[in-house]
């Protein structure tokens, strides 16, 4: 079997699938990549099945080799990626061939990125997943991040062309989609009016469990604490201090602060990746409104998942541009 070589880590590479499911009764969240789309596109264009566990870096990527030649791919944003010295583009494949240096720089428009390598990381499965959770160090490699030196098994690969996209995976500057809930009460008008129309940024305290936002306070009328209740994927809390927390992939299972909305599944990859110091808006919109754009975005993935363009023996385009 071979494997992946880590020579450099960034602060924050872990292993990820898409996650664990049926787990929350136990405590245990879903955790897996932060943002969906990219790390699907990552998996496509080395000819992976969408359930490959593949590598998530924050902000910088790190030095990787392997033993045997192998396709990888970097989705997430813009950032700088060198085989041997030599400059290659995210969202699209390469081979990396024994003996080379595959370096990955810092994301320049996002916060999370994605290398994935043909045949996929091949870690034991923990309750049904090879996907990292930090905070109970299941999963991934030794349930924590990776750092230099660590050897990752990797799947069986299939042929496979090299990929890239026709278009790019590109992200909105529009308003976090949210609705209301399940706490809305607990907040009156002039609270309301402030989290609808007041800007809030994106703080530097953020990890895979929670991200912060600093700026106007939230006061809950009726009291921030309550009987601790179930939380999901983009819960966002307001503790006592009025400054919201939106919950993420490694979220706890349950919480105690009232929770003034949920960020619509379709925009949680978004509010990711923006970069802290950015200012962000929410709009509140209904669950109906929210379901029917996610089920849009998926069919909309779908469709530049599959129309995924081969690149010619020279390493350029057979067809379009990713630029």
């Amino acid at each position: 079997m071979t494997s992946l070589r880590i020579r450099q880590a960034g602060p924050m590479v872990t292993v990820q699938d898409l996650g664990r499911e049926g787990l929350l009764s136990a405590g245990v969240s879903r955790s897996g990549p932060m943002d969906i789309p990219s790390f699907r596109i990552a998996n496509a264009l080395v000819g992976n099945s969408q359930e490959a566990a593949a590598l998530e870096f924050a902000g910088v990527g790190g030095a990787f080799e392997v033993f045997e030649p192998v396709r990888i791919a970097v989705t997430g944003g813009a950032v700088d990626i060198h085989i041997d010295g030599a400059p290659m583009h995210p969202w699209e494949s390469y081979d990396l061939m024994p003996g080379a240096v595959l370096a990955i720089g810092g994301l320049k428009d996002s916060v999370w990125g994605y290398l994935a390598v043909s045949g996929g990381i091949d870690t034991p499965p923990v309750l049904g997943a090879r996907a990292t959770h930090l905070r109970s160090g299941l999963g991934g490699h030794e349930g924590r991040r990776l750092q230099a030196g660590d050897l990752l098994p990797l799947g069986r690969a299939t042929a496979a062309p090299l990929l890239a996209l026709r278009q790019l995976w590109r992200r909105s500057n529009r308003a976090i989609r949210v609705v209301s809930g399940p706490q809305d009460d607990y907040f009156d008008a002039e609270a309301w009016r402030i989290f609808l129309t007041e800007a809030f940024v994106v703080s530097a305290s953020r990890d895979r469990m929670a991200q912060m936002l600093d700026g106007p306070q939230l006061c809950a009328a009726r009291g921030h604490d309550i009987v601790s209740d179930g939380t999901v994927a983009g819960s966002i809390q307001v503790p006592g201090s009025g400054r919201p927390i939106v919950l993420m992939a490694e979220r706890q299972t349950t919480g105690g602060y009232a929770k003034i909305a949920t960020v619509a599944s379709v925009d949680l990859p978004r509010l990711a990746q923006t970069q802290s110091g950015r200012a962000i808006f929410f709009k509140c919109i209904s669950r109906d409104h929210a379901e029917e754009l996610l089920i849009a975005e998926k069919g909309a993935l779908q469709g530049i998942l599959s129309g995924l363009t081969e690149k010619s023996a020279t390493g350029t385009f057979s067809e379009g541009s990713s630029s």
